[in-house]
């Protein structure tokens, strides 16, 4: 299997095409160029590269990322407000990606996107319900945790707060193994 990763490893990503912010440790694992003019888009260890960004996303950072044999669609987490033991997030607006020649990318993005999942469970609140998962973050120890509430359901009702709260707090005496 080693033998095989060694062959299998990305495309090399010509140093012109590098992105610039881009730190000197992290490894280019694949690229692909995008249909629609000259950009590309750039898988590394530490997350994702897109068209027209300064900086990556990190994994933990991707809500959502879907391959349709074509078609790259990544829905980024936006912060919507930090919490005492978890942050609040939504979705962000969905970017899609016409990739030619996607080689690697589409597996790389969603393996990569997979395992910086620990946690992850659906529950039903007063007038809506709430994801609450706990994410791997390169470089911090433990598990970051997030919310993301239903559409519709009233995140500044005290009661929802107050349940949110207290199954975060289950939800890591469970899993959090620092606890």
């Amino acid at each position: 299997m080693a033998l095989f990763n060694l062959f299998s490893r990305g495309r090399r990503l010509p140093a012109a095409r590098r992105p610039a912010g881009l730190d000197r440790d992290e490894r280019v694992l694949d690229w692909a160029k995008v249909a629609d003019g000259d950009e590309i888009v750039v898988v590394t260890d530490r997350g994702l590269w897109l068209p027209g960004d300064a900086a990556r996303i990190g994994w933990h950072d991707i809500h959502k990322a879907v391959w349709s044999g074509r078609d790259l669609a990544v829905t980024r987490a936006d912060l919507v407000e930090e919490r005492t033991d978890y942050r609040v997030v939504s979705d962000g607006a969905v970017r899609t990606y016409l990739l030619v020649d996607p080689g690697d990318v589409p597996h790389q993005v969603r393996a990569r996107v997979t395992r910086s999942v620990a946690y992850t469970a659906h529950h039903r609140l007063p007038g809506g319900g709430v994801r609450i998962a706990a994410r791997r973050v390169r470089g911090i120890d433990g598990l970051t945790w997030t919310v993301r509430y239903d559409p519709g359901t009233p995140t500044g009702d005290g009661a929802v707060v107050e349940e949110t709260d207290a199954l975060v707090a289950a939800a890591r005496a469970g899993t959090d193994p620092d606890l």
